[in-house]
């Protein structure tokens, strides 16, 4: 476990010190992923990594349970590096949660359990539809 840990943190630290062209339709800015929802969930990880794929049944369920108050974007930073260096993010994968004026109010990196994403999201206010 360790060493794909490293192997992850390596992966990732050369991702993000590449430099890339990109135009700008694949550039990613705050103020475009918040929307009306009062809470963004921004996933940044690969649809290739392991703890990644634990967490794509996760984001569906939060995105369902608390419809139209959350809003999940994932980035794949394996195939897109801009929101890796965005973020400053230093593994995957890493969870951002923003309110509703994008600004940033909670960060999680690994797999984050859904009932712990409750509890996040339960304490701002939210309420999951039943």
């Amino acid at each position: 476990m360790k060493s794909i840990l490293i192997l992850l943190v390596t992966l990732l630290l050369s991702i993000t010190s590449c430099k890339s062209k990109q135009d700008d339709s694949t550039k990613t800015d705050t103020t475009q992923e918040v929307t009306k929802a009062k809470i963004t969930f921004v996933e940044l990880g690969s649809v290739n990594c392991i703890p990644c794929k634990q967490m794509q049944p996760v984001m569906k369920s939060i995105e369902e349970k608390y419809k139209g108050q959350v809003k999940v974007v994932f980035h794949d930073v394996w195939k897109d590096k801009a929101p890796a260096q965005k973020y400053g993010i230093q593994l995957i994968p890493t969870q951002v949660f923003l309110d509703e004026n994008g600004k940033e109010f909670f960060r999680h990196e690994g797999f984050f359990p859904e009932e712990d994403i409750d509890k996040l999201l339960q304490a701002q206010g939210l309420k999951a539809d039943s």
